[in-house]
C-alpha cells in the first residue's frame, strides 16, 4: 500500500473517531434535556416565588383571646417550703386575707386559609379552642372579627366565618390521595406569631397516624412550627393538599417532622361544618380488629389484610347480614388492609349512602349492600360498658395454659353478661404461655372456638381436634372482656 492509500486511510479513521464522539455527545446532551425536561415534568421548581405571591393573600393569622381563671395559688410566687419569704409574700401581696380569684386574658396564635370569597376559613381545632374572641389578619395587614361555625375534635379541624364588604381572595383544596412521597410542598403560616412567612420541603410519608381514629396525616420535612398550626400546604399548583396540625420535635422547635391533615379529610369535614355546624359521619355498626399473620392462618386467609369483625350489635351492619368472624375485605370498592382504613372510608361516606361490602366467611367471599347510619347518633346511643369482677368459678378444666369453667347464671350477673352468653370462663392464665402474652387474663368468657361457639370444655376439645385435621397450625378464639369482643389465635403446638 502505498503512502497516499495510508494516510487517506488515517483520516478516514479519524473521522470515524469524531462522529462517534460527536454522537456519544449529542446522545448525552439528550439524555440531560430528558431528565431536565422529567424534572420540570415532576414539578421541581426554579423559585416558590410566584407560588408564594399567588397563594399569600388567602392565607390568615389568627390570635384568639380566652378568659381564665387565675387562683390565688398562680397568683403567689412558687417558693421552696418553708422559706421565710412565704410569709413575706402572703402578707405583702394579701394584707387583708384571701383575696378574690381574678379572670385573666390569655392569647393564642395560629393561622389558616380562606377557601371561599365570602370569608369561609379553615383552620385547626386547637388554636381557636375555648376562645372568646378570634381576630384574623390578612396579608394586607387588615384584620376582621371571625365567628366560629363549628369544630371537629376528631381531626382537629375548625371553621371560622368572617364578614368583608369585598370578595375575598381564597385557596382550593387539591387532591391529597394523588400526593407522593418526594413531592415538593410548601408550607405558609405564622411561626412564633413573627407574621407571614414561607418554608418549603418534600412529602416525606403517607398516611400516618397520630391519636385519632379518622387520622391522614402527610408528613412533611417543610419547617412546621407552633403558630403554624391550622396553616395551609400547598402543592406546586397553589392547590391545599394538607392542613398543619403538628409536629415531632424533642425541643418545641421544628427538626424536619410536620404533620399535615389530608386536604381530602379536610374538605369533607369542612363541608360538613359549613353546611349543618357539625359532622355528620358515616356509621357501619361493627366492632373490628386487624387480621393479624396467626389469625389469618387460623382463618385460612392467603393474606393478613382486612378487619375481622368481633361483634355486630343492632345496627346497619346487622342489618344487612353482617356476622361476627366476617373479614371486611372491601367497602364501597376499595380493598381494605386493616381496620384503621375501614374506619375512615366509613367516617368520610355519606350518611345514608347505600355501599357494598364484600367480605370473607366460612373459606368464600361473599357481597353484601349495606346503609349507613349516622356515627355520633349512634355513639350517643352506647351506654358505657361496667368492669365487672373476677368471678369465684367451680369445677375448672385446663387448656392451652388457661384455667376454665363453664359460664353460670351467677357469673354472667357477676360479669354483668346477657342471659343468653354462653362460653367458658377464664379463671386463670399460666403467665409463661402463649395465652397470657396475647393478653387473656382472668374474667375473659371465650364464646367461640374455630367460629363455632363453644359451651364446654369437651366443644373447645373438639374444635381444636378439627382445627388440627384441617392442618392450622392455630386455633381462633372469640373473648369477650368488658362486654368487647376480640378475636386471639393460639398456637396447638
Amino acid at each position: 500500500m502505498n503512502s497516499q492509500a495510508i494516510t487517506l486511510s488515517a483520516r478516514q479513521d479519524r473521522t470515524a473517531l469524531a462522529l462517534r464522539w460527536l454522537w456519544a455527545l449529542m446522545l448525552g446532551l439528550a439524555l440531560l434535556a430528558a431528565q431536565t425536561m422529567s424534572a420540570y415534568a415532576r414539578g421541581m421548581p426554579d423559585s416558590f416565588a410566584d407560588l408564594a405571591e399567588q397563594v399569600s393573600p388567602a392565607v390568615v393569622n389568627i390570635t384568639t383571646t380566652t378568659t381564665v381563671a387565675a387562683s390565688s395559688d398562680q397568683r403567689m410566687p412558687q417558693l421552696p417550703e418553708g422559706s421565710p419569704f412565704q410569709d413575706f409574700f402572703k402578707e405583702f401581696m394579701n394584707p387583708n386575707g384571701p383575696m378574690p380569684d381574678r379572670p385573666r386574658r390569655s392569647q393564642a396564635l395560629g393561622s389558616g386559609f380562606v377557601i371561599s370569597e365570602d370569608g369561609y376559613i379553615v383552620t385547626n381545632n386547637h388554636v381557636i379552642d375555648k376562645a372568646d374572641e378570634i381576630k384574623v389578619e390578612f396579608f394586607s395587614g387588615k384584620v376582621l372579627d371571625a365567628k366560629l361555625i363549628g369544630t371537629d375534635p376528631n381531626t382537629d379541624i375548625a371553621l371560622l366565618k368572617v364578614e368583608s364588604p369585598e370578595p375575598l381572595p381564597f385557596v382550593s383544596f387539591g387532591d391529597s390521595d394523588v400526593m407522593r412521597v418526594g413531592d415538593w410542598v410548601m408550607a405558609v403560616g405564622n411561626p412564633l406569631g413573627q407574621g407571614f412567612s414561607v418554608s418549603a420541603g418534600i412529602v416525606s410519608a403517607r398516611n400516618r397516624a397520630l391519636t385519632g381514629s379518622y387520622d391522614d396525616f402527610i408528613q412533611t420535612d417543610a419547617a412546621i412550627n407552633r403558630g403554624n398550626s391550622g396553616g395551609p400546604l400547598f402543592n406546586m399548583d397553589g392547590q391545599v393538599i394538607g392542613v398543619n396540625t403538628a409536629i415531632l420535635s424533642p425541643n418545641g422547635g421544628s427538626i424536619g417532622i410536620g404533620f399535615s391533615m389530608a386536604s381530602n379529610v379536610v374538605k369533607n369535614v369542612a363541608d360538613q361544618l359549613r353546611e349543618f355546624g357539625e359532622t355528620r359521619r358515616g356509621w357501619l355498626g361493627v366492632r373490628i380488629q386487624d387480621v393479624t399473620p396467626d389469625v389469618a392462618e387460623a382463618m385460612g386467609l392467603p393474606k393478613p389484610a382486612g378487619a375481622l369483625v368481633t361483634d355486630v350489635p343492632q345496627g346497619p351492619a346487622a342489618e344487612a347480614g353482617l356476622k361476627s368472624g366476617d373479614v371486611i375485605q372491601s367497602f364501597d370498592g376499595q380493598d381494605i388492609t386493616d381496620t384503621r382504613e375501614l374506619v375512615r372510608l366509613v367516617g368520610n361516606s355519606a350518611v345514608g349512602k347505600s355501599v357494598r361490602l364484600v367480605v370473607y366467611r366460612e373459606g368464600k367471599t361473599e357481597t353484601l349492600k349495606v346503609t349507613l347510619g349516622r356515627r355520633e347518633t349512634a355513639e350517643g346511643a352506647v351506654p358505657a360498658a361496667a368492669s365487672p369482677t373476677t368471678p369465684q368459678a367451680p369445677a375448672t378444666s385446663q387448656f392451652l395454659g388457661l384455667t376454665l369453667t363453664p359460664l353460670t347464671d351467677e357469673m354472667r350477673g357477676q360479669l354483668q353478661l346477657d342471659k343468653s352468653t354462653d362460653g367458658l370462663v377464664v379463671t386463670d392464665v399460666d403467665e409463661s404461655t402463649e395465652a397470657y402474652e396475647k393478653g387473656l387474663r382472668a374474667g375473659d368468657v371465650i364464646t367461640e372456638a374455630g367460629q363455632q361457639k363453644v359451651t364446654t370444655v369437651s366443644d373447645l376439645e373438639n374444635r381444636m381436634g378439627e382445627a388440627k385435621e384441617a392442618g392450622r397450625k392455630t386455633l381462633l378464639l372469640l373473648i369477650r372482656r368488658d362486654g368487647d369482643p376480640r378475636f386471639v389465635a393460639l398456637s396447638l403446638d
